[in-house]
């Protein structure tokens, strides 16, 4: 096996005539996701693609602008996350600083509408850093820090979350119902392993841990665990 993992400097941008990058980032790594790398300069928006069938959420990870849809406009000054609304409305990103963020963008069958029509959070969400709610964890050493994004159920089959340590991490046994992708941020200097095989992770890499998979993400003493985990349920739930 070889651990799916793309790094920071792979993904340099290369813009368009409006200031706006987007790459695909470990392409195939699961049917009906694709995970993106946007840069945007200082001074441009951007208006999205829109979906009728998927999901998608934004993560700011560096950089200042702000977020305008039909119901708020919110400024994003730290790491933030957003959940639009296509449904209901246009969206807008705009960049004071050049801005960097993820656009995780999964597919929606016929029972993931299903499931959506009955119950969610009602779109469009938007979460600052210091909004989300800290939690624990028993696979985590006694210092590692863990922040909840979105919740099970809450937008389809996503879930999201932030992790921060120094010198320990995460020690996983493989959860059979989600994948789970990877982006390390801050000055992540860390080791992810899967199964028996490891790799260093650092601030701007994307990786990937198909479900089943023992796995861990653990720093050596005075190095930093950072990184936003992104997970998605393998089956649809039973209504």
């Amino acid at each position: 096996m070889s651990i799916a993992i793309v790094k920071k400097e792979e993904m340099a941008p290369q813009y368009d005539a409006n200031g706006f990058s987007r790459m695909e980032m470990l392409p195939g790594t699961f049917p009906g996701a694709h995970n993106y790398k946007c840069f945007l300069k200082a001074g441009h928006d951007v208006q999205p693609e829109k979906y009728a069938d998927k999901t998608a959420v934004y993560c700011f990870t560096a950089g200042k602008g702000y977020v305008t849809t039909d119901k708020f406009a919110r400024n994003i000054t730290e790491l933030a996350f957003f959940v639009p609304d296509f449904d209901n409305g246009d969206f807008t990103i705009h960049a004071v600083e050049d801005l960097e963020f993820l656009c995780l963008v999964l597919d929606m069958t016929e029972g993931d509408h299903k499931n959506y029509a009955a119950c969610h959070t009602t779109l469009p969400i938007f979460r600052s850093f210091s909004e989300t709610h800290e939690y624990t964890q028993d696979c985590k050493g006694p210092h590692t820090r863990s922040w909840q994004v979105l919740y099970s159920g809450e937008v389809g089959r996503n879930l999201l979350g932030v992790v921060k340590a120094v010198g320990e991490g995460t020690v996983e046994k493989g959860h059979p119902a989600v994948d789970q992708w990877n982006y390390g941020l801050d000055n992540a200097d860390f080791t992810l392993t899967v199964e028996n095989e490891s790799v260093a992770h650092h601030a701007g890499d994307w990786s990937f841990v198909p479900a089943g998979l023992d796995h861990s993400l653990t720093a050596e003493p005075g190095k930093e665990v950072a990184y936003i985990w992104f997970e998605r349920f393998v089956k649809e739930r039973e209504a």
